[in-house]
């Protein structure tokens, strides 16, 4: 079977053939999403409508494929009625340390693995059993970059190219994880690797402030209103200060940002004068730009040359994506790209899947 993401079918399987069986689940719970991998076998050629991804074609014992769902963490009821609604995803899982015991459990990661495990155990009678989250995604990223053709690609200018990656010389590298908050890790092999640095202004920051500041309900929403703004409304650039000009001395263009969000200093100006889809941009920009520089910086300071952009803030979006290569490519004069994944908000739930067989998940793609 060829290593790569395969798009799923939406037609129903032929009736002379089996149907699909779902087992093994794995989740992280994170402050804002939770992340779901499961693996279903069979010939199964439906799509949830909440799969995220298109699901990744697996060989194991039986040929099957991995699917990748994500919920809310605040309504984390629809989650619970997932898992409730799909019977196999409950039954026949015993922890290899307790062999004799009937307890039923399903891997978890990050910090809702153990907010949430009364609720689990009381709604659904599973226990959490519990990997280290930082484990599980360099796990998630090491399967990704050495197993999956055309995962880690660049994006500048609207412009997407994959990454050929060399699996003999892929460490070390910075993995930039972008959650709630963000994680920079030192990856330097399987198993091997060092929290380097971080910020606590990540997605939860822009979904915070913009349900604060434009009343939108979720990420998504947020998301969609940025496509229609335009941040230069709301951010003082070079040329606004200079008079239109460049600051050629210091190598600053007229339309760099100078002050994110700067113009909303004026005075004749309040909150209900400015357009949500502005606010929006100008947000998204800030937050995209201050990861871009501390990643990069983080970088220097290791001599990586690769760094890779995860976690769900992401999302595939054009304009985050492209502001954080910019504020790479700007930051190293050009030296340094910033390098995406396809699969980008899944490294952690991907980590907690492999640790059912306390192995790397190589094992499950074949040719």
């Amino acid at each position: 079977m060829d290593r790569r993401e395969v798009e799923s079918g939406r037609n129903s399987p032929e009736s002379n053939q089996p149907a699909a069986q779902i087992s093994r689940l794995a989740i992280d719970i994170g402050g804002s999403l939770i992340k779901m991998v499961y693996f279903s076998s069979g010939n199964d050629n439906s799509v949830d409508y909440r799969e995220e991804k298109s699901p990744l074609a697996v060989s194991t014992a039986l040929e099957g494929k991995l699917h990748f769902l994500k919920f809310e963490t605040s309504k984390i009821n629809d989650c619970l009625d997932f898992i409730s609604s799909r019977k196999q995803l409950l039954g026949g899982w015993k922890h290899d340390d307790h062999p004799g015991s009937d307890e039923k459990f399903i891997k978890a990661t990050g910090g809702g693995a153990y907010k949430f495990t009364n609720l689990f155990k009381e709604k659904l009678g599973i226990t959490l059993d519990k990997e280290d989250e930082m484990d599980c995604l360099v796990t998630g990223a090491n399967f990704l970059l050495k197993t999956v053709q055309r995962e880690a690609f660049t994006y500048m200018d609207g412009h997407e190219e994959f990454v050929q990656i060399d699996h003999n010389d892929l460490y070390p590298y910075l993995l930039v994880n972008i959650g709630s908050g963000v994680s920079m890790i030192k990856v330097d092999g399987d198993g091997k690797y060092e929290r380097v640095s971080g910020t606590s202004v990540g997605g939860g920051t822009f979904w915070g402030l913009g349900r604060l500041l434009t009343k939108c309900k979720s990420f998504d929403e947020l998301l969609e209103l940025s496509h229609r703004g335009n941040n230069r409304v709301l951010d003082m650039l070079v040329g606004d200060i200079y008079g239109g000009t460049d600051y050629s001395k210091m190598g600053l263009s007229s339309t760099t940002i100078a002050s994110s969000f700067g113009k909303a200093i004026s005075r004749d100006k309040e909150l209900e004068d400015y357009k949500p889809e502005d606010i929006s941009r100008s947000l998204l920009r800030l937050i995209s730009n201050n990861i871009g520089q501390i990643a990069y910086l983080n970088a220097l300071r290791f001599g990586l040359k690769r760094i890779f952009f995860g976690g769900f803030f992401i999302r595939g979006h054009a304009y985050t994506m492209d502001t954080i290569s910019v504020a790479v490519h700007f930051w190293s004069k050009g030296e340094a790209k910033a390098m995406f994944l396809r699969h980008e908000g899944f490294l952690g739930a991907l980590g907690a899947f492999a640790s059912y067989e306390k192995r790397n998940l190589d094992g499950l793609l074949s040719n």
